[in-house]
């Protein structure tokens, strides 16, 4: 199984890209604005998207990836998401004002994505990998996942603040190799954390002793401009851990 970090910032700027990781060639987890920076070639091998919530940051790519591929596959892109979330794709994007809706294109009987409603608890296999989801806490309905194979666990918590959900299901796995977490704001804007439920590295180091695992972690989601200073108060949060920021581009392999 390999991991490729296509986009982890929490806004745009010069080489910041927003959240979507590409698993293997064929998965991705979220569509943020780092998708676009995959070659065309590359795309035509994304066969499912698993998003975690409806937030503009981390679905952007996915109509235009749509449009990119429409025509290509005699199957649909399958699109993983709570109801809610679909719900909110299709009312404020795929709604043929903001965008077209593909899963009516070129048919409804035989659309260029599809979408599969998803509940946190379901697990669903694809080629030797299982993919559970799990339930966060966000302003709106949002989850992480847990990705695993036969050598690795993987964690991506999506867009959270203080929750038991997520570590009460970590901790149910034997063990948890790597966690891709988020760290929105510096401790400097905790009442901003809280209000917009993101974790801060304060919040996250309090959250993170719920788990019994001991993964390498990996931050994401850093609002541009504080990207040091949240590393560093999240290394000074979580000493017991191993902490690494996220950059872009990373390979992860198992």
């Amino acid at each position: 199984m390999q991991i490729k970090v296509l986009g982890w910032a929490g806004g745009i700027g010069a080489n910041l890209r927003t959240t979507s990781f590409l698993i293997d060639d064929d998965l991705l987890i979220d569509a943020g604005t780092g998708l676009g920076d995959l070659p065309l070639n590359h795309m035509t091998g994304i066969r499912h998207i698993f998003l975690t919530h409806s937030h503009m940051d981390h679905v952007v790519g996915l109509p235009l990836l749509a449009d990119s591929m429409f025509g290509v596959h005699d199957e649909p892109i399958v699109v993983h998401a709570q109801e809610k979330t679909i719900n909110a794709l299709k009312a404020h994007i795929f709604n043929w004002v903001i965008w077209p809706d593909f899963s009516e294109l070129p048919t409804r009987d035989n659309p260029s994505i599809q979408f599969e409603v998803m509940n946190p608890g379901d697990k669903i296999s694809i080629r030797s990998r299982e993919i559970e989801m799990i339930q966060v806490n966000h302003t709106v309905p949002g989850v992480g996942y847990c990705l695993s194979s036969r050598r690795a666990n993987v964690a991506f918590s999506g867009d959270t603040t203080t929750n038991d959900t997520l570590w009460e299901v970590l901790d149910r796995y034997e063990n948890i190799d790597l966690l891709f977490v988020e760290a929105a704001f510096s401790n400097n804007d905790i009442e901003i954390s809280k209000i917009s439920k993101h974790y801060c590295p304060r919040l996250l180091g309090d959250d993170i002793l719920k788990m019994k695992h001991r993964p390498d972690i990996w931050l994401t989601h850093f609002k541009p401009g504080d990207e040091e200073l949240i590393y560093q108060e999240c290394v000074d949060a979580m000493p017991d851990f191993d902490v690494h920021q996220l950059k872009g581009g990373e390979v992860f392999k198992f």
